[in-house]
């Protein structure tokens, strides 16, 4: 048996910058799709029929993707297949979904820029537990916390500050305006920047030498630390993303025997 090495500030970093641009997707969405629903037609009533994709694709695809990434190994590793998948798709959906022509086109792309945004998130969680020492972990998980604030927060501003530039805010009854539009592009760029930097500054351990570790318990099997995590999906309608890094870290130091390297997974946003 032996222990992790531990990694350096930078290496850290490195590791959760991806969650800078996965949030700064997911604010972009939260605070504008509403408004681009509402442009295409959408009754104010009707707004949150159209918003159930939010828990749905949560609910059905984070157990999914924590099943499937804790088995998977390739070229790229083990979780990372993930993030550049998810982000790939993720942006994409965020490049069309300000020029959406139609209502059900706008709300098929939310589910889809939300699944996507699952898949590459929830690994993310577990990436701390496979690539961290017990003792840093907390470490790896307020990195990402600390990205999750800036990117919301930037994300929440974009069409405002694109207007202090000069951008115009508005636009011909049913369409985008062009800061919404920007924005929306900004988002992608950064997502599916921020990602690869970490898919291509990281590396990951593969199984045997995750098994030959010390500091990963292994006598409850994979399976059950997540569905164990699972319900909690259903209570919740919205993201409090800033505190659930930690909330998984605890499960996996509370709960006897639970793997840490794929508690993250299975919990939710």
């Amino acid at each position: 048996m032996s222990r992790k090495p531990e990694l350096s500030f930078w290496q850290i970093w490195n590791m959760c910058f991806g969650f800078l641009g996965i949030q700064f997707g997911f604010a972009l969405q939260n605070a504008n799709v509403s408004r681009i629903f509402q442009t295409l037609g959408a009754e104010v009533n009707d707004i949150p029929i159209l918003w159930v994709a939010a828990p749905l694709t949560g609910l059905i695809v984070q157990p999914i993707i924590g099943h499937y990434s804790d088995r998977t190994w390739n070229r790229l590793g083990r979780r990372r297949p993930y993030f550049l998948a998810g982000a790939i798709l993720a942006t994409l959906a965020l490049l069309a979904m300000p020029n959406s022509p139609t209502l059900w086109m706008a709300a098929g792309l939310l589910w889809i820029m939300d699944a996507s945004f699952n898949v590459s998130m929830e690994p993310f969680r577990a990436f701390v537990g496979d690539q961290l020492p017990e003792h840093q972990r907390p470490q790896g998980f307020s990195m990402q916390s600390v990205f999750i604030g800036v990117g919301a927060v930037v994300a929440s501003l974009m069409p405002w500050l694109l207007t202090k530039v000069g951008v115009s805010n508005l636009a011909p009854d049913g369409a985008i305006p062009d800061t919404v539009k920007y924005a929306f592009y900004a988002g992608g760029a950064l997502l599916m920047g921020t990602v690869l930097w970490t898919v291509l500054s990281t590396r990951e351990y593969p199984p045997e030498q995750l098994r030959a570790f010390d500091d990963d318990a292994k006598s409850l099997p994979v399976d059950a630390a997540c569905w164990c995590c699972w319900p909690s999906g259903i209570f919740r309608w919205r993201r409090n993303s800033t505190c659930w890094p930690a909330a998984c870290w605890r499960s996996a130091r509370c709960s006897p025997g639970l793997p840490s390297v794929t508690a993250g997974a299975c919990c939710a946003r």
